[in-house]
């Protein structure tokens, strides 16, 4: 008897299988724990506002001077890379196999751009997030290869009979232009390897799943991919399948190991392959350095410091109110009942 009291005053069920109503457990189902919320007095509220504004107000101003320390050259090249005789059909341009898609296009560098330098390709009006598009592809298959068809990769499941691997949407629209770069007379290596996450080579593409009847239909819809090698080292169909949130996104390309100096000329060997005309489209180089902070990124720093500049206003504005117009905490007179008797 004494074993089951201690057991029910400890909140564990009795034989009936009810846990005991003065139990832990039943108070803290029932809401009847002891509970404390702090009184937003004044002065609370003014010191809140005062802390906020103290802390966000220099993190923006260190946010935006690091952004401003991020050397970044953006190129858009769609248009210019279509040959004048096409400007009024620019699908007729990008869909004849006949006309060469090598396009040459020189940027001035004004500030110098220390290495590492990134180099993104940047899409515009795209939507990988649409649900159809970003639901078309197999996991389990770019894991485990052929073994796993299933109907999520439609409508690029199957070509000609035989089924295709990768699957899906996503994979059958890889993106697929070329850049290459030289300063003067010498070449700028890309370095091409190490560009995606390593999670995603160790353990969402199998080391043993190769592409298969890959780009083999009628209807091409972007880059073509090497069946001898596997999945996990094609890192640009990696890195095009972690699928964009927004419309407009970029994507790794490759890293320039070198330096850059201020007013060099960088010519761009482009290959024109990926149709963005179709759909009203833009395509766009960047070339970017970094910080601790990443890219850059001015909205971080306005973000913190429209906030910490807003609750220093609010602090003040409280403040002055409190002083000129102040009203005991609590007084029972505020409320709405006691002021009808009042005014009776």
């Amino acid at each position: 008897m004494d074993e089951a009291g201690s057991s029910a005053s400890a909140g564990s069920a009795p034989r009936g299988g009810r846990p005991a109503r003065s139990g832990v457990f039943y108070k803290f189902t029932q809401q009847d724990l002891p509970a404390w919320k702090p009184a937003m007095t004044p002065g609370y509220v003014i010191a809140i506002f005062l802390i906020i504004g103290i802390i966000f107000v220099p993190v923006g101003l260190i946010c935006l001077q690091a952004s401003n320390r991020v050397a970044e050259i953006v190129h858009r090249y769609d248009i210019d890379c279509v040959p004048d005789a096409y400007r009024s059909n620019k699908q007729a341009y990008i869909k004849d196999s006949s006309i060469s898609k090598k396009c040459i296009q020189k940027v001035k560098v004004q500030y110098h751009m220390k290495a590492p330098i990134y180099v993104y390709y940047e899409l515009d009006n795209f939507y990988q997030n649409h649900r159809r598009y970003i639901k078309s592809r197999s996991d389990k298959q770019l894991r485990h290869g052929l073994q796993y068809t299933d109907s999520s990769c439609s409508p690029i499941e199957r070509s000609n009979g035989l089924p295709v691997v990768p699957c899906g949407l996503i994979a059958w629209s890889l993106f697929n232009d070329t850049y290459d770069f030289t300063r003067g007379s010498m070449g700028l290596m890309v370095d091409r390897k190490n560009i995606s996450w390593r999670s995603d080579r160790e353990h969402k593409y199998g080391k043993d799943v190769y592409p298969f009847n890959f780009q083999n239909g009628s209807l091409i819809g972007g880059g073509k991919l090497d069946p001898d090698i596997p999945l996990s080292n094609q890192e640009d169909l990696i890195v095009w399948m972690r699928a964009a949130a927004l419309p407009q996104f970029r994507k790794l390309y490759g890293v320039i190991e070198e330096d850059i100096q201020a007013d060099e000329t960088i010519t761009m060997h482009i290959t024109n392959n990926y149709n963005t005309y179709s759909f009203g489209g833009k395509k766009s180089l960047v070339l970017t350095t970094s910080t601790w902070l990443g890219g850059k990124n001015d909205f971080l720093g306005y973000a913190y410091l429209i906030t910490g500049s807003s609750s220093i206003f609010l602090c003040i504005l409280f403040a002055l109110i409190h002083v000129k117009i102040p009203r005991p905490h609590g007084d029972a007179a505020y409320l709405s009942w006691s002021r009808k008797n009042g005014n009776n």
